[in-house]
């Protein structure tokens, strides 16, 4: 009896550690993800990019207000004169994209029109990223500051170097997302993003 126990424990055994390797992974993964959204880079650029949030009309959403906020106070403090604002419409009854409404509060608050440049065409993080490249390369600009929300930012970052794009990270230094089940659930979606980017990467490699 216990020779035909031990292959039953050992397969046990094995199944604990590999539960809990994946969980010391996902752990590492979570902790770099909010690590990356702690640290602020911010410093000389050629342009500030303020990634694209939802829109209720004319009006920015708490967390987009929040990122084009930022976006200006870095703009204010010098550290680039142009202002990138993306995202496009967030449905087929829109009035204005992601990134005119961007705009609109930006002149709204004394920032000149010259310093602005917008896409409207991207709908989600890596699109605002592509067409965020094709300005750059149309206007001669290099090096850029992402603006995001915290827990956001790893995936922004990755995403800009995969493009090649020279990008710095400057978090929001607040988050709308407050609560710990918001909080827990952004977390959570970026920890799958993370791995679905690993995935990408490696079908990418393989072709």
């Amino acid at each position: 009896m216990t020779r035909k126990r031990q292959p039953v424990r050992r397969f046990f055994r094995l199944v604990v550690w590999l539960v809990l390797l994946l969980a010391i992974w996902l752990l590492g993964v979570a902790a770099w993800i909010v690590h990356v959204g702690n640290r602020d880079e911010a410093g000389p650029a050629d342009a500030i990019v303020v990634l694209g949030a939802a829109a209720y009309d004319a009006q920015p959403s708490p967390v987009f207000e929040a990122r084009i906020d930022h976006g200006l106070d870095l703009y204010r403090a010098g550290h680039a004169k142009t202002l990138i604002f993306t995202g496009g419409y967030g449905g087929a009854k829109a009035r204005f994209s992601e990134s005119q409404v961007a705009r609109r509060y930006a002149l709204r608050r004394d920032i000149p029109e010259s310093a602005i440049l917008i896409e409207s065409r991207s709908r989600t993080t890596q699109e605002n990223l592509v067409e965020t490249r094709r300005l750059l390369q149309d206007h001669g600009l290099h090096r850029v500051i992402i603006v995001s929300d915290p827990l956001h930012m790893a995936r922004a970052l990755r995403a800009s170097e995969r493009l090649g794009i020279d990008a710095l990270g400057s978090p929001t230094p607040s988050t709308r997302f407050r609560t710990f089940r918001t909080q827990r659930e952004f977390l959570l979606r970026e920890v799958y993003f993370f791995h679905r980017d690993l995935w990408d990467a490696a079908q990418e490699t393989l072709r």
